[in-house]
């Protein structure tokens, strides 16, 4: 109970800035002390809704400056919306380029000065994560919760960030030879990553309002959204020792 009133009473503020002549804002939330890293969440395909917002305040509890990306300029109104405004992912350039200033706007702002870096993900964002990875932007961990894995584009060269995907795998979304590709693909790319994977687990189970979307693929979890959690702050701290 008492977690959860501190972080009930951290707040976020807005964050303008832009993506060439797209206007975003991000929201972003301070620890109470010296950050230990700079976090950027990629929201899901519906952008800067609850389960990813939440995020913000877990993780300045956590001690790290939080900010969550802004997709597309505004919230969409509805799934068809939400899959009109998901072509961005159709041009990889375009598709990076959104990616790229979200890190950008983060890391260039006064507290962010000399923190490492993190990029983390739901769903789409948890496919714009990796790809922050694969674009090597200057990153030491990108996480993905049941993100889709399928490229934009192949990395280039070898992968710099660490990575973690953590997986439903009963996530019909993503099904086991998206999962072994993608396998294949960080192994060429020499990269050092985490898979965990959760059985019986679906699409979005770290989002308690999941089962209430009317979208079968979708189903919370607790387990999987606790240990999935436990997983990344592990794993931060590691990589900040």
């Amino acid at each position: 109970m008492g977690e959860d009133k501190d972080i009930a009473m951290t707040t976020s503020e807005p964050i303008p800035y832009a993506d060439g002549p797209t206007a975003l804002t991000g929201q972003l939330a301070r620890p109470s002390g010296t950050p230990r890293a700079a976090i950027v969440i990629f929201p899901t395909i519906m952008n800067q809704q609850p389960n990813a917002l939440r995020r913000l305040p877990m993780l300045a509890e956590a001690g790290y400056l939080a900010f969550c990306a802004d997709l597309y300029g505004r919230n969409p109104s509805g799934r068809e919306d939400a899959l009109a405004l998901a072509t961005i992912r159709d041009d990889s350039a375009v598709y990076r380029a959104r990616i790229g200033a979200a890190v950008a706007a983060l890391a260039t702002l006064p507290e962010a000065t000399g923190l490492p870096l993190v990029a983390i993900g739901y769903c789409m964002g948890g496919q714009m994560a990796i790809e922050a990875a694969r674009m090597n932007l200057p990153l030491v961990l990108a996480a993905s919760f049941h993100g889709i894995l399928t490229p934009a584009a192949p990395a280039s060269e070898p992968i710099r960030p660490r990575i973690l995907v953590c997986h439903g795998d009963a996530d019909p979304l993503v099904p086991r030879e998206q999962v072994a590709a993608f396998q294949h693909e960080m192994d060429a790319a020499h990269a050092n990553w985490h898979l965990h994977v959760y059985s019986g687990v679906k699409h979005g189970f770290t989002d308690p309002e999941a089962d209430s979307h009317g979208f079968p693929p979708l189903g919370y979890d607790a387990s999987a959204d606790r240990q999935s959690w436990a997983a990344l702050l592990a794993l931060l701290e590691e990589c900040l020792r």
